[in-house]
């Protein structure tokens, strides 16, 4: 109903515009009597009026697209922070204590406020030949478990988020740690797992070990980017650095 009545009402105004405007042009010609002069500017102004709808149907529409676009996209950065405050941080770093070929890379995933993009161009390049392993039979399965149980309300919620649609690859992380989530919540004792159960929960971690990495790369080139002070606190407490401490020294 309030929205026959939102139309109704435009259809009213467009049609006093164009009363208006034709009230004006009468007025021009009851006082210069030259219908010559008013044809010649009306279609000079009905001319112009494909390029103006170009320029406000494309153009105009395209840029004020793009700003929402970038709004939305901060918008849900602030959920990607969340994320990695409440579930990633913790994720990434336990992962990577049973990765046994962390050293080869660790160094160079210690970011520093010197970074350029192109040296996080280059990481992200260079990390797509890496081989993310993570040794499951070091990892304490049910420790894992119920740090990510205690999570999942968190994980669902988030999962909610239909601004989640706009960017693919965190959708896929959140997807791949509710997955694990799942998998290791379905099974009763994990210390009795036959090696069919251990070479598939190792392939989920896999998946949602590699996906961290990534999403972190590219989350903290956005808080270097736009938020210092966020992306301070995010240096100092790098999963990947031996030496990360909160205290500022």
């Amino acid at each position: 109903m309030r929205n026959m009545k939102s139309v109704g009402w435009e259809i009213r105004f467009g049609l006093f515009l164009v009363l208006l405007s034709a009230l004006l042009y009468f007025i021009h010609y009851v006082i210069f009597r030259d219908s010559h002069h008013i044809l010649i500017y009306m279609l000079g102004d009905i001319a112009f009026v494909p390029i103006e709808v170009l320029l406000v149907a494309l153009v105009l529409h395209r840029l004020l697209n793009m700003r929402e676009k970038r709004a939305m996209l901060n918008k849900l950065n602030m959920v990607i922070g969340a994320f990695f405050s409440e579930v990633g941080r913790d994720l990434l770093a336990y992962f990577s204590e049973y990765d046994p070929k962390l050293d080869k890379i660790r160094k160079e995933l210690v970011i520093t406020d010197k970074w350029s993009e192109q040296e996080f161009r280059d990481i992200n390049k260079r990390l797509k030949n890496y081989d993310y392993e993570v040794d499951i039979r070091d990892v304490d399965l049910e420790h894992l478990r119920n740090s990510l149980i205690g999570h999942r309300n968190f994980l669902l919620r988030l999962l909610e988020n239909p601004n989640l649609l706009e960017h693919e690859s965190f959708t896929d992380l959140l997807w791949a740690v509710f997955h694990l989530t799942e998998e290791l919540a379905k099974r009763g004792d994990l210390k009795q797992l036959p090696d069919t159960d251990y070479k598939h929960l190792s392939g989920d971690i896999k998946r949602t070990y590699t996906l961290l990495i990534h999403e972190w790369l590219d989350y903290m080139r956005h808080l270097k980017d736009n938020y210092p002070y966020l992306f301070s606190l995010a240096m100092r407490t790098n999963p990947f650095d031996q030496d990360a401490s909160p205290i500022i020294r």
